[in-house]
């Protein structure tokens, strides 16, 4: 290219604007000194929602020598002050710090940013992050609606932005060997797939009592568009996934990991029709609202998809806590972020002669860094300018999550639900059909794209 990247860029922006990963990891300890990439080279990264993944998705950006993380905004100061601290201790410099999302996105030097904020903000910023100019990788799940995926889907296509969603098990290569084998049709027909998430690891949250606000913490900023409620530490930080207003549940939490590998295996988007049970079996008396135990059965044209979790054990199918499970005529493909194995068939013939259908294939490991490749991949794509070489792009991010709203419309309304692909409505059900859309509060509103 004639113009540096950095240019190029900027100058795109101008055109066209007229959307095991712990934060609590040790930091890596790479540390790249100034010199080696002139300046118009680099790529300038605000992050919007620091604490968790937000922080987790900067550091692997920051594994690029060319990425920089100029910008950090929080409503809770002292994750403002740590994350400074720690973007300080690995590159040296300091970036700006910003509470208010809006005049972080001002900034002319800004190329790129990661919206790391819980589920019911990432509409709101990631529209107005495209309306800027600038480039998104959004954290999954895309939204906390249906009606939120569409608007951001036609936010990024409008503004012509190059935007990633945090599906990182994507850019897993065992996962691409996986889904290769599953399209290969050696399986033979796929009748089922199941999807699941066990989380041993969960246990009850304690009741607190509604409390003031903590020092340094814009609450009123928090909550955004969710109902107005008297703050409680249990709706905040890590915990706000369990909670209606500002997220799904394990459904979308885990659910668009699996079923977004699970469905672009089996080259499906939308279900016919959708049937969920569950509840809070495992913790009934503790304050969360999203069930702790869930299965719902999709349906497909030519399969059905099982999704179900539970919290606090870890028994899951074929003996993993987490996975997808691809079941043929003629064997089984399990796959999850360790690796995938193929399961054989075993055919008996008048219940002497035992055969396999097909060959067993032993556990094929994980190889590589699946988040640092998916980073890559973002910024890769913000220097080809084609949505086509994203592993993630929005519009395919939304069908995850958008399945995953489904499974808890159907667990909310207590019934099946049927769906009319052509209309983007649900059959005859106008309770589930509000479920569809969002009730913004506090004086914001609902991006019109």
């Amino acid at each position: 290219m004639k113009n540096s990247r950095r240019k190029f860029l900027t100058t795109s922006s101008t055109m066209l604007a007229g959307a095991g990963m712990i934060a609590g990891n040790p930091l890596p300890t790479f540390y790249y000194p100034s010199g080696k990439i002139s300046a118009n080279d680099q790529i300038n990264i605000g992050v919007i929602g620091c604490k968790g993944m937000g922080w987790s998705n900067m550091r692997a950006h920051l594994a690029m020598e060319e990425v920089n993380c100029v910008a950090l905004c929080d409503v809770d100061q002292s994750v403002l002050d740590q994350r400074a601290n720690d973007v300080e201790k690995m590159r040296g410099t300091k970036p700006k710090l910003y509470k208010d999302y809006r005049k972080l996105l001002e900034d002319k030097d800004i190329d790129a940013v990661i919206v790391g904020t819980p589920d019911h903000w990432h509409c709101l910023i990631t529209v107005a992050a495209c309306e800027a100019g600038k480039d998104v990788y959004v954290e999954k799940p895309l939204a906390n609606s249906v009606e939120e995926c569409n608007i951001m889907v036609a936010a990024a296509k409008k503004y012509n932005r190059i935007v990633q969603v945090g599906q990182w098990q994507r850019s897993g290569r065992h996962y691409d060997q996986a889904i290769q084998f599953v399209q290969s049709g050696k399986l033979g027909q796929i009748r089922l797939v199941k999807v699941w998430a066990y989380q041993g690891w969960m246990k009850p949250i304690a009741n607190a009592a509604d409390s003031e606000v903590p020092a340094g913490v814009d609450y009123k900023m928090w909550l955004g568009p969710a109902p107005t409620r008297p703050f409680n530490k249990n709706r905040f930080h890590f915990n706000f996934r369990w909670f209606w207003d500002y997220a799904g549940g394990l459904m979308t939490d885990w659910g668009v990991h699996e079923i977004d590998i699970a469905l672009y295996a089996m080259k499906a988007k939308a279900p016919k029709s959708v049937m969920a049970s569950g509840g809070k079996f495992a913790y009934p008396d503790d304050p969360s609202e999203t069930p702790d135990t869930l299965q719902a059965v999709f349906e497909y044209e030519n399969f059905n998809m099982l999704w179900e979790h539970a919290v606090g054990i870890d028994g899951g199918n074929y003996g993993r806590t987490e996975g997808i499970a691809f079941i043929g005529n003629n064997g089984t493909l399990v796959v999850n972020r360790g690796g995938w194995e193929v399961i054989p068939e075993v055919e008996n013939k008048d219940r002497k002669d035992y055969f396999y259908k097909m060959e067993a294939i032993p556990n094929q490991p994980k190889t590589g860094n699946p988040l640092e490749e998916h980073t890559q991949n973002f910024v890769e794509a913000m220097k080809s300018r084609k949505k086509e070489d994203l592993k993630c792009w929005i519009e395919t991010g939304s069908v995850a999550a958008i399945n995953a709203h489904m499974g808890n419309i159907s667990y909310r309304t207590g019934r099946k639900i049927y769906w009319d692909q052509s209309k983007g409505l649900f059959l005859n059900d106008d309770e589930a059909n509000e479920m569809l859309k969002p009730t913004y509060h506090n004086n914001w509103e609902l991006p019109n794209i």
